[in-house]
């Protein structure tokens, strides 16, 4: 064989490799068509039945997903629970005692390894689950793009650094800290829209209830009734964060927002006169255009930074690495 024929065969065994490595290493809808054809049902069925439990749990397992992608990306990170070398997400002020599910997490994990061990990563199914969620309480539908890998580190101070605070963030912290994943302002907007379902603790609304100008006074007091005055009283009293209709995955949280309603500090920033009024606005009277722009944000978040290719692993069980 002449040296040229042996240069142009090299050239293209290198162009077919590198045209495979590029088919692999992204994220699909269809990556687990072949090896795992049963995941997403498996993880369907798991989500509607923790959810027909305790319906909070919508809300809970799309705050994981939205939690875990601010931090190092979409890698199942904030599931790793302390361990040598390890110090959990799950300690960091914005999750310590609020973040929740890691349990129905588990045992999606475990149903999926039932059909198919170790094969879909923690950090997929934490992306289904949110979609599935959605669905559930009535909310819109996406196309979920697979083949993350979960990471085999977590980052404690990232997380503290990412996400956002509740309680003291104003807009322009808010901007800045979905700008740095990549987030425009309408898809901050739209992400908070999934407050029109779930539960906040007394801890995160009482400064709001009781220092706070740009609230409604009657909502002011009726979640006062639950949520004393005292910090050391009924930090754990829930309050649902949509007063109208908590279980319904509707646009009825802007319209709070409209009427100072809003429960956090937070989301009446959303609606204070700043550039965001406007999205409100139009949230408020379009549903079909905030659960429109709800999915597309969603499909971006999940785009967030993942291990692919042989980055990272797929864990056996979602909260060690293996």
């Amino acid at each position: 064989m002449s040296r040229s024929v042996v240069s142009r065969f090299n050239i293209a065994s290198m162009l077919l490799f590198l045209a495979t490595m590029s088919c692999e290493a992204h994220l699909t809808p269809i990556y687990y068509a072949n090896s795992c054809p049963h995941a997403l049902s498996t993880i369907r069925t798991a989500v509607r039945s923790a959810i027909a439990r305790e319906r909070r749990m919508a809300a809970s397992i799309i705050r994981l997903h939205f939690h875990d992608c601010f931090v190092q990306g979409c890698d199942a990170s904030l599931l790793l629970n302390d361990c040598k070398g390890i110090i959990s997400e799950q300690k960091a002020r914005q999750n310590f005692q609020s973040a929740r599910g890691f349990e129905v997490i588990d045992s999606i994990k475990a149903a999926v390894e039932e059909v198919c061990p170790g094969v879909v990563s923690c950090a997929d199914i934490l992306a289904v689950a949110a979609r599935d969620s959605s669905v559930y309480a009535g909310g819109p539908t996406w196309t979920v793009k697979l083949g993350r890998r979960d990471s085999t580190t977590a980052n404690k101070d990232l997380a503290e650094q990412n996400l956002p605070i509740a309680t003291v963030d104003d807009l322009d912290k808010l901007i800045s800290l979905f700008d740095r994943q990549g987030l425009s302002v309408k898809d901050m907007v739209a992400l908070s829209g999934a407050h029109t379902i779930g539960q906040a603790q007394c801890a995160t609304f009482r400064g709001r209830i009781y220092n706070e100008t740009n609230i409604d006074s009657g909502f002011a007091k009726t979640r006062g009734r639950r949520c004393p005055s005292s910090p050391v009283l009924g930090n754990n009293t829930l309050a649902p964060l949509d007063l109208v209709t908590p279980n319904s995955f509707d646009n009825n949280y802007y319209k709070n927002l409209l009427t100072k309603k809003g429960l956090l500090h937070s989301d009446q920033v959303l609606f204070n006169g700043g550039p965001t009024d406007d999205i409100v606005r139009l949230y408020s009277k379009d549903q079909a255009a905030f659960l429109s722009d709800f999915a597309d944000a969603m499909v971006k978040m999940g785009d967030i930074s993942p291990l692919i290719g042989s980055a990272g692993e797929v864990r056996k069980i979602c909260s060690v690495t293996n």
